[in-house]
C-alpha cells in the first residue's frame, strides 16, 4: 500500500485481484448484470473521507479493469458528482504516461534476452503457438466496423496485445491468453475504467498523478514461485485453460478468471 501527501491530504490507494461470482440458487435475487431500477440499488464503490472543517471530504473510488462502457451505466450519479467536484485525481498508475506504458511492457520480458520456448516443455509450446496463430487467423472476423472505421486493423492488434510473446514471462503470457476471446478483441479500443477516468481528468483541467511506481506492479507477478504453468484446449474454438504447478506441492489448480480492481483518489 502506498500513500501520498498533498495540501496535507493523506491519500491511500492500493489494488488486488478479485474474482466476482454470482451466488448459486438465488433465482429470485436479480443477475449480476441486470441494469439497476434506481441509484438505490447501485454499489457506489465510493468512500468518504471527512476531515474537520472547513477542510472538503475527499474521496476513495473503487475501480475495474474493464472497459468503462462495461460498468459506466452502473456508477451511480453520486460517485460521478463526487469525480466532477474534485480538483485533484490520484490513480494507481498514470496510464497517459507513454513512460509508465514502456516500462509496463519491459518489466513483462524474461530477463537477460531469455525466450519461452526454454522455458516450456515442446508440446505445451506447441499447443500455445498454435492457439495464438488460431487467434490471429479469426481476429479479423472477430473485430467490429466500428474498429475498422477508426483504423484498427487485426494485424496490428494482435501485435499490440502479442506481440513479442516469445520472449515474455509465463505469468504474463497466462494473462494475455486470458485476454485474447472474441469479447475481448471486439473491446480493444475502449478506454478502461482507470484510463478513462483519467483521460476525463485531464479534459477537465484537473490535477492528476499517481501512487504507485511500476515496479510496485510489476515484481509480485514476477515474483510468482511457479514451475511451469500448464496451458491446454478446452474448447474446439482453441480456448485456453491454465493450470499451474508450485515448486512446494504436487496438486494441480485451475486459476479462476480474475478483473484486477483498484482504487483511484480524488479531492482537494
Amino acid at each position: 500500500m502506498m500513500r501520498l501527501c498533498v495540501s496535507g491530504l493523506r491519500l491511500f490507494l492500493w489494488s488486488a485481484l478479485l474474482h466476482s461470482v454470482a451466488p448459486r440458487g438465488a433465482r429470485d435475487r436479480p443477475r449480476q448484470c441486470d441494469p439497476p431500477q434506481s441509484q438505490g440499488d447501485m454499489n457506489s464503490f465510493l468512500w468518504t473521507v471527512r476531515r474537520p472543517p472547513p477542510l472538503p471530504p475527499a474521496y476513495l473510488f473503487g475501480t475495474i479493469h474493464v472497459p468503462y462502457t462495461r460498468v459506466w451505466d452502473f456508477i451511480p450519479d453520486a460517485s460521478k458528482r463526487a469525480f466532477r467536484g474534485s480538483p485533484n485525481v490520484y490513480f494507481e498508475l498514470d496510464l497517459t504516461d507513454p513512460l509508465t506504458i514502456s516500462k509496463l511492457t519491459s518489466c513483462q520480458l524474461l530477463p537477460h534476452g531469455g525466450s519461452l520456448q526454454s522455458l516450456l516443455p515442446r508440446d505445451l509450446y506447441r499447443r500455445l503457438k498454435r492457439h495464438l496463430d488460431y487467434v490471429k487467423h479469426m481476429m479479423p472476423s472477430w473485430m467490429t466496423a466500428d474498429q475498422r472505421g477508426r483504423g484498427l486493423y487485426a494485424d496490428y492488434l494482435f501485435n499490440a496485445i502479442a506481440g513479442n510473446w516469445e520472449r515474455k514471462r509465463p505469468v504474463w503470457v497466462m494473462l494475455m491468453v486470458n485476454s485474447l476471446t472474441e469479447w475481448d478483441v471486439r473491446s480493444r479500443g475502449t478506454p478502461v475504467l482507470d484510463l478513462y477516468l483519467a483521460q476525463e481528468a485531464e479534459r477537465m483541467g484537473k490535477r492528476t498523478g499517481a501512487v504507485e511506481r511500476v515496479e510496485e506492479q510489476c515484481h509480485p507477478l514476477n515474483g510468482l514461485n511457479f514451475s511451469q504453468k500448464f496451458i491446454g484446449t478446452s474448447s474446439h474454438q482453441g480456448d485456453l485453460n491454465l493450470r499451474r504447478f508450485s515448486h512446494n506441492s504436487s496438486s494441480q489448480t485451475k486459476p479462476k478468471l480474475k478483473e484486477q480492481r483498484t482504487k483511484t483518489c480524488f479531492g482537494r
